[in-house]
């Protein structure tokens, strides 16, 4: 109800948030603030997104049952858990194996047999799984990645946090044509960095 009362429409979305249980992705130190609108904490200096921007990303990829979709950073494993109820299949990327590990267990919890996740550098995407109908990066690019965008699948959509100059950090969507990329800025944003590479072992 918070969520229709903040403008988000899409009756798709809200059901499959509405089935996504929030609290199983917070780590329990924050199980009191787990359907607040509010991004929180959960390890490897990573963190789940509040709900609502969850809730327009997921909007603005125009989903559909029949669609391939890659998700580059699966942190807690929110987002893909959301995904997953209005897609075919799913494949998500994580860089932080104790993350992605965490993840694969609630994925199994949730009984949500749709999702492949795999643990590497996201910002090379997937390419034996490539083309995807659609792309969502969960984490703030510095340009246009384009190893991914050559995943993309000609009439498919990629949702990415981007800088934009003079404007701070927005989120965008881009639209592969047959005469190359559209452009489209949606909101601002407020995401972690996308970093090449996998973490160093300590």
């Amino acid at each position: 109800m918070e969520l229709r009362s903040q403008g988000v429409s899409d009756t798709e979305v809200l059901s499959a948030m509405e089935r996504v249980p929030r609290e199983l992705f917070v780590p329990e130190a924050f199980q009191d603030q787990a359907y607040e609108n509010i991004a929180l904490p959960i390890g490897a200096g990573q963190t789940i997104s509040q709900p609502k921007i969850v809730a327009e990303m997921t909007s603005a990829l125009e989903l559909g049952p029949r669609l391939k979709v890659l998700e580059v950073g699966t942190g807690s494993g929110y987002q893909a858990a959301v995904l997953a109820h209005l897609c075919r299949r799913l494949y998500t990327v994580e860089r932080h194996r104790t993350l992605a590990d965490e993840a694969e267990t609630r994925f199994a919890q949730l009984r949500l047999g749709n999702i492949v996740i795999q643990v590497g550098d996201g910002s090379e995407g997937w390419p034996a799984q490539a083309p995807f109908d659609r792309i969502i990066v969960t984490a703030q690019a510095v340009m246009l990645p384009d190893i991914l965008l050559a995943q993309l699948r000609e009439g498919g959509v990629m949702i990415l946090p981007i800088v934009e100059k003079g404007q701070g950090q927005k989120v965008v969507r881009l639209r592969r044509t047959e005469k190359g990329i559209e452009r489209e800025t949606l909101m601002d944003a407020r995401f972690v960095p996308l970093l090449d590479g996998l973490p160093r072992a300590k």
